[in-house]
């Protein structure tokens, strides 16, 4: 019998040697001389190289993965260095401030500052999906006819790129009612809720080499995001607390010029709550006209007006300027989870079509994903059959709430609330900082609030104005106020030591 050897060797994959082997299979035994063991194969001789997963009891140059060696083993040489082609996405847009341009991921940095196991709930009121509330449920048209439409089988296929033919004439029937002219199917897109429309419309606006778009500020940090993804400079123009956060039309036209394409304005306003007059969004228009741009109107919040100003559609003022106006269901029918949106043209003058803008939204639609066929399908029930009374419920529930809102907040002298608000879900407050101790600014203070009193606020800096905050007054009176006093008694325990006690 030969005599064992430990091996500084390597043994071929889940077999065994004992010998001197120049490189035993897989799975093979070598107990001798073998120039080269097969798989499954035994052998009595001496390995030169085993592989993987083996063990070996003889001499070999180099032990290969996985392998067991009781010998002397030569280090296997350094992978060669590649230099990946895609190593140059750590410097773009997204990796190195895309995390910045995101309601929702800012949500998430303060929300992991909430104490775990802490002794109150949570009380999120950093956006505006009051769906969770029982009191804020869909109206049962809206679910009967997604059943209705689900039931059916018919809708379980692709739909149209641009959506279904009997959605988009809803939604055109729909929409013609607050404007002077008749919409058609054809102007009409459908996408997969609001954010899908600012995707559609940003990259066919940035084709142009050079273009900008103008953004208010405070404003809806997606169409920035969207706007830097696709290299579309962003100029902001300002909305003025004092007036209600209407558009400063001096800036407006002071920033344009011959490369600037369009303008976005939010109406109802997110995140301000403010309303629009007719004569504002006239003056809005004719300045559009002037410097040459269309006016893309986010009117997602239309039907959640809670003051006496009515919600009056930029498609009023398609004639001088052409309009994009973005809407959904989210909103008005607090189903954001649905994801059913559209873009509707208001161009009796025909200049979109002409210049190739519908065309372009068109063709992306085309190659881009799609609301789901029984959402779009449901979609002519959803809008016909809705009760007023469901609509009116909604407002008077926000409106209850915006009024506390507004009243806890003028009993807080650490905050101050410029202008009431007068729509959508949310008011916009500025932090008195001077009053707070060791509050560096409105992230730390979001921050240090949801550890302290588990309460999620939208910081301001990332809707474009340090210092100042989010609140959405969609939730269920009794949260909201004990949302607002535990605001308040944050802001007492971090007051400035000379600051005058009480509120």
């Amino acid at each position: 019998m030969a005599t064992v050897h430990q091996s500084d060797g390597a043994a071929a994959a889940n077999g065994k040697s004992n010998g001197h082997a120049e490189a035993p299979a897989a799975n093979g035994k070598s107990n001798g001389h073998a120039e080269a063991a097969p798989a499954n194969g035994n052998s009595n001789g001496h390995a030169e190289a085993a592989a993987a997963n083996g063990e070996s009891n003889g001499h070999g140059e180099a032990a290969a993965a996985n392998g067991e060696s009781n010998g002397h083993e030569v280090a296997a040489a350094a992978p060669e260095a590649v230099e990946w082609n895609f190593a140059g996405a750590k410097g773009g847009v997204l990796a190195a401030t895309g995390a910045n341009m995101s309601i929702r991921a800012i949500r998430y940095k303060i929300s992991a500052s909430v104490q775990e196991n802490g002794p109150r709930p949570v009380l999120p009121l950093a956006h505006g999906d009051p769906s969770v509330f029982p009191a804020f449920r869909t109206a049962v048209e809206a679910e009967d006819a997604v059943a209705a439409a689900l039931r059916t089988g018919q809708f379980n296929c692709y739909p149209a790129g641009v959506g279904l033919p009997a959605a988009r004439s809803a939604v055109a029937e729909h929409l013609s009612q607050g404007v002077p002219y008749r919409l058609s199917a054809d102007d009409i897109f459908l996408t997969a809720g609001g954010t899908q429309a600012i995707e559609v419309i940003i990259p066919v606006l940035a084709q142009t080499a050079g273009a900008n778009i103008l953004l208010p500020r405070p404003g809806y940090p997606n169409y920035e995001a969207r706007a830097a993804f696709n290299k579309l400079e962003v100029r902001h123009f300002d909305l003025i607390p004092e007036k209600g956060w209407e558009i400063d039309l001096d800036s407006l036209e002071s920033m344009a010029d011959k490369n600037t394409t369009a303008m976005v304005i939010i109406n109802p306003n997110n995140p301000c709550g403010s309303v629009y007059s007719y004569d504002h969004l006239a003056k809005v228009a004719e300045v559009a006209r002037k410097l040459g741009i269309l006016v893309i109107a986010d009117e997602v919040y239309g039907k959640l007006v809670l003051g006496s100003a009515p919600f009056i559609p930029m498609g009023m003022f398609g004639h001088i300027t052409p309009v994009l106006s973005i809407g959904s269901l989210s909103k008005s029918w607090i189903v954001p989870g649905w994801r059913l949106g559209w873009v509707a043209v208001y161009d009796p003058t025909k200049i979109l079509e002409e210049t190739k803008i519908s065309a372009s939204i068109t063709n992306y639609l085309n190659v881009s994903t799609d609301p789901a066929t029984f959402i779009q399908a449901a979609l002519p029930q959803i809008l016909e059959n809705t009760k007023e009374d469901f609509f009116k419920g909604i407002i008077g529930l926000l409106k209850e709430s915006s009024e506390i809102c507004y009243t806890e907040i003028k009993e807080n002298k650490y905050i101050t609330c410029p202008h009431k608000p007068e729509g959508s879900m949310f008011v916009m407050v500025k932090l008195n900082l001077h009053l707070l101790e060791e509050i560096h600014d409105d992230i730390d203070f979001c921050c240090k609030l949801a550890k302290e009193e588990s309460v999620i606020l939208c910081p301001g800096s990332v809707l474009g104005m340090e210092n100042w905050v989010r609140i959405t007054f969609a939730c269920v009176p009794s949260s909201l106020q004990d949302g607002l006093e535990r605001i308040k008694s944050f802001c007492q325990r971090n007051k400035k030591k000379n600051s005058i006690n009480g509120c």
